[in-house]
């Protein structure tokens, strides 16, 4: 065995290399892509150039989107045109109505159109917010984000340096229960672990991307020429098919720190976090059980095996064998600390690896399962095969 916990242990070791490299890659939003430096942003040459549209679909986020729209009105745009629109996708808890009173005026409320065949939910509300958009950028933002004060002008910012293509970045994360700090945070270890960063932008290779749907920032015409969510209008996890898109058309993507601006709490409980997990992971990965399969032993191996090593030798009384294995848990217990700080989350979540691990494992094969049931999942009212 200590073969086996001596190769891990090379393997993390080689990871945490990368994964603390690679997190050094990432701008903070407002940074001019290629620099180090914030870089100012230019007078608008015309009215419309630069003018943002705020699009937010919202489908029964009661609970959510008066505080979203609180912190998106507070948020300064430098003085630079923006508008704020809502959609509300036949909510059944009175989301447009608050979104309404919460706007005071400020914000404009759609009614969502009926569902077309052959469409999932989020996608044809983004669809309907953008048509009804005319801004010049387009920032998509899940109900619950919340912006600090400065967020869109730091998205004007990168939106000016940048000049097109599409702009995003993972919001910091709140957790509350235990399965949400458990899970959630392993959103930032899989980029930060596995993903070059510099090639998200510099490659033309669409699997060479990341995204979150929280906040998405596409200039109007990246936005079109990739074909818009129309494109994607049946692909369940639209974020990184939108992402992947605008890379086939021949724009760019770039994946910024947006975590000093923009945070939300995906999830309120054990339930959400299963069920929203499960929808995704499968999908996620193209459908491959091979892949799926691969990607599961292997962090097994790496991050689970050498904490179950040390706990039994530990309880068998086995000092001497306890060496290689404790390594291995403590290297990758750095992997997790790096990706986690990158993600500004609390110390002592890198303390959780194992569990978490076991937890996303629990998950990706509840959601293979899902894929082969006739159930398939469901959120938020809708059923997706």
């Amino acid at each position: 065995m200590n073969v086996f916990f001596q190769a891990v242990t090379g393997i993390v070791l080689l990871q945490l290399l990368f994964a603390v490299w690679n997190a050094a890659q990432l701008l903070k939003l407002g940074t001019a892509p290629g620099t180090r430096a914030e870089k100012a942003l230019p007078a608008p040459a015309s009215p419309r150039a630069l003018r943002l549209s705020v699009l937010i679909p919202a489908r029964n986020e009661a609970d959510n989107i008066g505080d979203c729209l609180s912190s998106v009105l507070a948020s300064s745009t430098g003085g630079i045109g923006a508008e704020i629109i809502v959609l509300d996708d036949s909510s059944t808890d009175g989301t447009g109505t608050i979104a309404a009173a919460a706007g005071g005026g400020r914000v404009r409320v759609l009614k969502g159109r009926e569902l077309p065949e052959g469409w999932l939910g989020k996608s044809h509300a983004c669809a309907q917010l953008a048509e009804a958009a005319s801004g010049e950028w387009l920032l998509f933002l899940d109900a619950d984000v919340r912006l600090q004060q400065g967020a869109l002008q730091a998205a004007l910012s990168a939106a000016a340096a940048a000049g097109g293509g599409m702009i995003t970045g993972f919001p910091r994360q709140i957790t509350g229960s235990w399965l949400e700090r458990l899970v959630v945070p392993l959103m930032v270890f899989t980029i930060i672990c596995h993903l070059p960063i510099p090639l998200v932008r510099s490659s033309r290779d669409p699997r060479f991307v990341a995204a979150h749907g929280g906040f998405i920032l596409i200039h109007r015409d990246s936005y079109y020429e990739c074909g818009g969510h129309e494109a994607i209008r049946s692909e369940l996890v639209d974020d990184m098919a939108l992402a992947r898109a605008v890379k086939r058309s021949g724009g760019t993507v770039t994946l910024m720190d947006v975590t000093e601006q923009v945070f939300m709490r995906m999830y309120h409980n054990a339930r959400q976090v299963w069920n929203g997990y499960r929808k995704n992971i499968y999908a996620g990965i193209g459908r491959r059980p091979v892949l799926l399969l691969a990607v599961l032993i292997a962090y097994l191996s790496l991050y689970v095996a050498p904490a179950a090593a040390v706990l039994y030798y530990g309880l068998s009384g086995q000092p001497g064998a306890l060496l290689w294995p404790a390594a291995a848990l403590l290297a990758g217990l750095a992997v997790k600390r790096t990706s986690d700080a990158a993600g500004r989350q609390p110390f002592w979540f890198c303390l959780l690896l194992p569990v978490s691990m076991l937890c996303l494992s629990l998950i990706a094969v509840a959601s293979w399962r899902g894929s082969r049931s006739r159930a398939g999942y469901e959120w938020k009212g809708r059923r997706y095969g």
